[in-house]
């Protein structure tokens, strides 16, 4: 049915008039005269009885009615909650990241997120492929690599380098190597090399493995590595964001890590004024802020 319809419609239906409903419309008595004979026949009925005083509805233009009252009042409470909005934060907001980030480094955050913005429902979308954007399949995504896709505001968090870690106990029983070579005589826990990873990941695991490394751990996410690395399986690749929030890693070589991964933040365009978008953007940077500050301490201790 026409919109358009509906809404004359409704304004005759509550002045019980063509003439007073067309002053509140600023239309001519004709034209919304017009537009009710229109949506009748489209209707196929009859949606007032006419009388010398005025219009009743007929038994259909009552059910009509209260179908038009119920949407006035939904979109009556919908601008009402986004002239409100101005100052809340409400609603879905879909978060897609990669399934580490997610898992080991977002997710045990968002209590702050939801302390703060209890009427914000995030839907968290965590899977290693890139979703598009534009096409709205997620509202904001956090990805290990500078987003290629047009039309998409982005900002860059943190970098990220992908290191060796193991546990204490581990090490205590198999001994530290003390170089590169001796990874040869370890388990190397790490995500397979043609798994769908960031580049930096896929070259640091090629180069640890040209030392001869035969005993091997695959685990196709950042999670499963660390839960193996947890129980002394083996030296693991992990990223370096994870040493503040597991103290109890041992890092393995000082000096041996992947090149940079830069972490961005991007949303669309036409979501560039959106609350839930800024609230998110706001907490996330907050939250790498305290992070480089905690690590900083530490470093200082």
């Amino acid at each position: 049915m026409d919109w358009d319809k509906l809404r004359i419609f409704h304004a005759v239906a509550d002045a019980g008039s063509l003439t007073h409903a067309g002053d509140v419309l600023h239309l001519s008595q004709s034209a919304v005269s017009r537009q009710i004979r229109a949506l009748e026949e489209s209707l196929n009925t009859t949606l007032f009885h006419r009388h010398a005083r005025g219009l009743i509805l007929t038994e259909q233009g009552e059910l009509l009615f209260d179908a038009t009252a119920a949407m006035n009042k939904r979109l009556d409470a919908a601008a009402a909650r986004i002239r409100d909005s101005e100052e809340e934060v409400f609603g879905e907001l879909r978060v897609t990241t990669a399934i580490g980030f997610g898992t080991l480094w977002l997710a045990p955050r968002l209590t702050k997120l939801y302390e703060k913005y209890p009427d914000l429902n995030i839907d968290l979308m965590l899977e290693e492929r890139v979703l598009d954007l534009p096409m709205r399949e997620a509202d904001v995504a956090i990805r290990m690599k500078e987003p290629s896709q047009a039309d998409l505001i982005r900002k860059r968090l943190m970098s990220v380098r992908m290191r060796l870690y193991a546990s204490r106990k581990y090490l205590d029983q198999h001994g530290e190597p003390a170089s590169i070579s001796d990874l040869a005589k370890h388990r190397l826990i790490c995500q397979n090399v043609n798994s769908e990873q960031v580049g930096a990941g896929a070259s640091f695991v090629t180069s640890l493995l040209a030392n001869d490394v035969t005993k091997m751990l695959y685990v196709n996410n950042y999670y499963g590595v660390l839960q193996a690395v947890r129980n002394d399986l083996g030296i693991g690749v992990l990223p370096n964001y994870l040493k503040q929030d597991f103290p109890d890693l041992v890092r393995v070589f000082e000096d041996v890590e992947s090149s940079e991964v830069p972490v961005y933040l991007a949303y669309p365009e036409e979501l560039r004024q959106s609350k839930r978008i800024a609230a998110f953007r706001d907490f996330v940077q907050e939250e790498i802020i305290s992070h480089r500050k905690q690590l900083r301490d530490k470093e200082n201790q």
